[in-house]
């Protein structure tokens, strides 16, 4: 989806849910609930009719990877570990303990992650990404 709202905010233009769902190799409908959430979010807005489309509400640069994370997934970024089943065994609450640890490090990294990467980035390393490679000839 994000590299969906990355053409969205590069050509400024209506897109159509048909359109989008042939990008994501899914169904209209199935667009339609997710561009539903963003748009709640406050990220795209709609417009029915025979011109209509869902259009970015706010400028690249205004929208982090987590801005889109939120919009579409309520909770962890991750998936939790596994309950603890036997809390009488002092290995497996340690075993446990640790590894809830470890998960609630990786999930703040991952969020913090998220939360510095602009959907702009993602557009300005698609262009750098297609520049010519410089001192490098085809023969």
């Amino acid at each position: 989806m994000l590299h969906v709202l990355v053409h969205m905010g590069v050509s400024d233009q209506r897109v159509t849910s048909v359109t989008i769902a042939k990008m994501l190799g899914t169904s209209p409908p199935a667009v339609r609930r997710t561009m539903g959430s963003l748009r709640e979010h406050g990220i795209v807005s709609s417009e029915d009719g025979k011109n209509g489309g869902w259009r970015l509400r706010k400028e690249l640069r205004d929208l982090t990877v987590l801005d889109v994370q939120r919009a579409l997934q309520n909770g962890p970024l991750l998936t939790k570990p596994p309950f603890q089943d036997h809390p009488d065994d002092g290995i497996e609450t340690s075993a446990y303990r640790v590894v809830a640890a470890a998960y609630e490090a990786a999930e703040s990294e991952l969020k913090d992650a998220f939360e510095a990467v602009r959907l702009s980035d993602i557009a300005l390393d698609s262009v750098r990404q297609s520049e010519p490679r410089r001192g490098i000839t085809s023969r």
